[in-house]
């Protein structure tokens, strides 16, 4: 009787954590706090720190355009708008128990479903070796007795090890790192509106929705994975809130707290981290938020190799989570942070009208009929893509990004359309429109 109670526990255990391979059924074992404490950890990122000058809609030069306090207002406006779209992605997960980019074997067919797993793969690798950047430069900050390499391979280790065990480092944020980054959070908010702040009305409000599709581009950044983690969501409407509430109350409560140190140090993004530092203690707080870091490299490194079972559906992604920690490590040896304004831009632009096709497909369209296939065989749907293209191009119209030649050709092409984008369109709400309309036309008439 005992040999039966411990086999039955040990095979509970082993249901806890993510499946090896695709072909074994994704286990439903995550609540809605775990849920919130994973999106809201992500939300709380250095990042969200030395990224808070992209929504100040900088002009080529690098100058913000608008003043902190529409930045704040923009910051918040696209954070919960990307939230929304956050939580839509969240939910087919959840209700089909398949990871995002199965997901869109659905959408697109299988073999089409490849060439936006291709470009999940490549920004998940340039995300993850983002952060393994941040966290070392964030560490340098802390103490510089340490060469930089050493904090990278620090941090890929952690990272990995993390990777391994998916959702058991869910639980681990939930229990004990949600509630030190509240407190840390507390602290530099009270240290820093003790400080004599500047004006922060000072400037304009014409670049508003560049600096909310900035946001929003963070936001939409997690939407090609959310539906690898809520695939364990024990329900849709917890999956829903946790992913869509969760993540854009940190998010907005972190980048208010870097626009109000951009503030303190005269919108130098170089010296972004000194208020932090030069507040008493502030080396100790600071230290909780360089080590949940680790979180979103894991994040990143953990989807990247999902995503590759995409491809490669009985890929162990033990292995596929190693090989990429080790990846990552040496990418961010060799790199630095770069156009990191411009790189969000492009992400947005691939992502947000894929979100709009997804969720008028699914919501409204074929998956509502009851004809959604994630199988390996499932047949090429070129009218998504279509679908999918037009949303992209929208967004290129309005937003081209920072990019000189990407952002240089469409230019031209606005031009030879003669088509001028007002101020108070934004680049991410069009092309999400533009994409689910298409989509749910396109539908109907394949139907037909």
């Amino acid at each position: 009787m005992t040999s039966d109670v411990e086999k039955r526990s040990e095979g509970e255990r082993a249901r806890d954590e993510v499946p090896f391979t695709l072909d074994e059924p994704a286990p439903k074992v995550l609540g809605f706090w775990d849920q919130s404490a994973f999106w809201g950890n992500l939300g709380v990122s250095l990042l969200a720190f030395s990224g808070a000058y992209t929504v100040l809609a900088p002009d080529a030069d690098g100058r913000p355009t608008i003043s902190i306090m529409a930045g704040i207002v923009a910051m918040a406006v696209g954070t919960a708008l990307g939230g929304l779209m956050l939580g839509l992605a969240a939910v087919p997960g959840a209700r089909t128990g398949q990871p995002a980019m199965v997901l869109l074997r659905g959408l697109f067919g299988a073999r089409l479903s490849y060439a936006p797993t291709v470009l999940n793969i490549a920004q998940l690798i340039g995300w993850g070796t983002f952060e393994l950047i941040v966290i070392a430069d964030a560490a340098r900050e802390l103490w510089d007795g340490v060469p930089r390499w050493g904090y990278v391979v620090a941090a890929g280790a952690i990272t990995t090890v993390l990777t391994v065990w998916p959702l058991g480092s869910v639980r681990l944020l939930r229990r004990y790192v949600t509630v030190a980054v509240a407190i840390a959070l507390v602290y530099f908010y009270v240290r820093l509106v003790q400080e004599p702040l500047p004006d922060l009305t000072q400037g304009s409000w014409g670049g508003f929705w560049l600096g909310a599709d900035a946001a929003l581009a963070v936001s939409i950044s997690w939407v090609p994975v959310a539906a690898d983690y809520t695939r364990h969501a024990r329900t849709e409407r917890g999956a829903f809130g946790a992913a869509a509430v969760g993540y854009s109350v940190t998010q907005i409560v972190a980048y208010v707290l870097g626009l109000l140190a951009l503030a303190l140090v005269a919108g130098d993004s170089e010296r972004i981290f000194d208020p932090f530092l030069g507040a008493s203690l502030g080396v100790v707080f600071f230290a909780v938020f360089v080590l949940r870091e680790a979180d979103q490299s894991f994040a990143d490194t953990y989807s990247t190799a999902v995503s590759i079972q995409n491809l490669f559906p009985r890929a162990d992604r033990r292995v596929l989570s190693v090989a990429l920690g080790i990846g990552i490590t040496v990418l961010a040896l060799v790199l630095d942070i770069g156009d990191y304004a411009g790189f969000l831009s492009l992400i947005g632009s691939v992502f947000v009208p894929m979100l709009g096709v997804l969720a008028a497909d699914f919501f409204l369209g074929r998956r509502r009929a009851g004809g959604w296939d994630v199988s390996r065989t499932a047949p090429s749907r070129w009218g998504m893509i279509a679908a999918w293209a037009a949303g992209f191009v929208v967004y290129q119209l309005v937003n081209p990004g920072t990019v000189a030649r990407w952002a240089g050709f469409w230019s031209d092409v606005r031009d030879a359309l003669h088509f001028t984008p007002q101020t108070w369109m934004s680049a991410s709400l069009l092309s999400f429109l533009v994409a689910g309309v298409a989509a749910l036309l396109i539908g109907r008439l394949t139907r037909r």
